[in-house]
């Protein structure tokens, strides 16, 4: 089975967010970037099929030289090769075009993705890539078991879970869950030696345009300032909540 896993570059959660060019643009001046979490369950997913089914995984990322280090420690992890789409990833469809092209060329029966980037939360590469190769799709994908060409997922739905039965090729849009996160992968230091050996391809973009342009940014609000209410003030407390809390 050949396994592609979908890996974003995207800024540490605990790094300070701000914009450039009329906030048009992020800026990643001291910005640590690290492999999207959702992308991270899904990497350790297909590490499990490469150990216990003999799996070949690649990892491919649409961005630029900067996102290197990010496949050097997907490879660390333990995937066999990594691929490197030259191309600033500012648009969902064209990464998905992008990623459409690694597949074909490829010939991947599994192809893993996580649900969304924690940089955009944009949520629409993993569909968009399904629908360009007309193979099945399951999105909020928590559990997948593969034997053969057959495949059974479980997926998060609104209250429940839902067991889904369907064959390879298949894509998944991954999440928490479909590892546990005490299962997750650190590089030691022979991964971390080996992946200086193994092989990271750059290729060129295919033609084509970018669908959607950002046009500007907006962080949150800054939170306002705690206040403290005496214990036995209740009707200031009431009256907090309601008239400036708005939550009764």
């Amino acid at each position: 089975m050949k396994i592609l896993v979908c890996i974003s570059h995207v800024p540490d959660t605990t790094s300070k967010i701000n914009f450039t060019n009329n906030d048009s643009e992020f800026d990643t001046n001291g910005v640590q970037f690290v492999i999207n979490p959702n992308d991270e369950f899904g990497l350790t997913r297909a590490i499990w099929f490469k150990e216990k089914q003999g799996a070949n995984v690649t990892v491919v990322n649409v961005g630029g030289p900067d996102a290197e280090a990010t496949l050097r420690k997907a490879l660390a992890i333990g995937a066999d090769e990594a691929i490197r789409v030259n191309a600033n990833p500012t648009d969902g469809m064209f990464v998905a075009k992008q990623l459409a092209e690694v597949v074909k060329s490829g010939s991947y029966d599994l192809i893993i993705a996580g649900k969304e980037s924690l940089d955009y939360n944009g949520g629409m590469v993993p569909g968009m890539l399904s629908a360009l190769l007309d193979y099945d799709f399951v999105n909020s994908c928590i559990s997948l078991e593969v034997d053969g060409s057959d495949a059974k997922a479980v997926r998060e739905i609104d209250g429940g879970k839902e067991t889904l039965s369907t064959k390879l090729p298949l894509v998944i849009g991954g999440q928490k869950g479909l590892v546990e996160e005490k299962d997750l992968k650190i590089p030691n230091m022979r991964g971390i030696m080996m992946a200086r050996q193994k092989k990271l391809n750059v290729l060129e973009p295919v033609g084509a345009d970018n669908a959607t342009q950002a046009v500007k940014f907006e962080k949150p609000a800054p939170k306002s300032a705690v206040k403290l209410v005496d214990a036995d003030n209740l009707d200031e407390l009431v009256n907090l909540l309601h008239n400036e809390a708005k939550v009764i």
